[in-house]
């Protein structure tokens, strides 16, 4: 265990920032991921950026390939793959997790060769929750939010930053930074973070969701279950929580016509859209119903099925903070009676 008081923290940011592009919480009237420079407003102490790191990995947007025409010759040029290190700083255990999902869908055989350069590019060191919110809920979901992943870890207390090496990527990160990080050996840590996961037990969703509800339904019950005919109804198909949730995959892949050629780019899609997947015939699910279970039959069904039981949400609770309908995940669950006292 490693360990620099705050006040050092801005000659910590300028090394990480000299040897690669380093991203932070900053303050810029919202609280999202910014590259970091000189006098930026830091923000550390915020408990979730709106959207979360994935952008990072996954962008909102990326070329993938052009072409150009002259006459009957075609000429295609590929997009090339991130080649510039870069440092993800302060993120948190849900985000974390989030990550290592999106791994076992675009790491997966045959990976997603854009992803894969920026995973190998990017260094997340990561942040436990000093403070977890009451529409927080990564616990139900086995995160431990005061035991962050990542290849760095980092506790916040008083004034004094904590630091964990966790992989090898981390460890070389931190031996870069040998000269500012000081050994430390006291229990400060280990009392923080029994604190922290008090504070996680008392939140009213950390243990009041039962998973297990679902699990014990058959996969065509749940499919064909009656409590979607009234959950849908008052979603309004804005894809908010589809694009500020730190899991979901989905994208598209468009051609824009340049004048004198073609650029093929994917953008983020949402399965909550009517025009997703559509295709010559039609959209097979026809129905906002039919979209809406999509969306929540992937996280907690479909998608724990291929993955060993491991469900498609960490609970970082963007989805019940900023859904205009206050319709959420916590909701599709506790309809099917996974609540207890909650």
């Amino acid at each position: 265990m490693l360990k620099i008081e705050k006040k050092n923290l801005p000659a910590l940011f300028a090394a990480i920032s000299n040897m690669a592009d380093l991203y932070l919480p900053i303050r810029k009237g919202a609280v999202n991921y910014s590259l970091w420079s000189e006098g930026v407003q830091v923000d550390l102490e915020m408990l979730k950026t709106v959207r979360s790191p994935k952008d990072f990995f996954l962008p909102q947007s990326e070329n993938l390939y052009a072409t150009t025409f002259e006459g009957k010759k075609i000429q295609l040029e590929a997009e090339p793959f991130a080649d510039d290190p870069f440092v993800i700083f302060g993120v948190k255990g849900c985000d974390a997790r989030g990550i290592e999902i999106l791994d076992k869908v675009y790491l997966s055989n045959p990976a997603d060769k854009f992803y894969a350069a920026r995973r190998k590019q990017g260094t997340i060191v990561s942040l436990a929750c000093s403070a977890p919110q009451a529409t927080c809920f990564c616990k139900s979901f086995g995160i431990d939010a005061s035991n962050p992943t990542g290849d760095v870890a980092m506790w916040i207390v008083n004034d004094v930053l904590y630091w964990e090496v966790q992989t090898e990527k981390g460890g070389g990160l931190t031996e870069a930074l040998s000269d500012l990080l000081e050994p430390s050996t006291d229990n400060t840590v280990a009392t923080h973070k029994a604190d922290i996961r008090q504070k996680t037990d008392a939140l009213p969703y950390s243990s009041g969701l039962l998973l297990d509800q679902l699990k014990s339904k058959h996969m065509l019950e749940l499919f064909d279950a009656p409590q979607w005919d009234s959950l849908y109804q008052t979603c309004l198909a804005c894809g908010t929580c589809t694009f500020l949730c730190p899991t979901c995959q989905c994208y598209d892949i468009k051609d824009f016509n340049t004048g004198g050629g073609v650029k093929r780019y994917r953008c983020w899609d949402s399965c909550m859209y009517s025009d997703f997947t559509l295709m010559a015939h039609g959209n097979p699910r026809k129905t906002q119903k039919e979209r809406f279970r999509q969306r929540f039959m992937h996280k907690l069904v479909y998608y724990p099925d291929q993955n060993d039981g491991e469900y498609s949400c960490v609970g970082c609770g963007r989805c019940v903070n900023k859904c205009p309908a206050s319709l959420d995940i916590i909701k599709v669950i506790t309809s099917f009676g996974g609540n207890a006292d909650v």
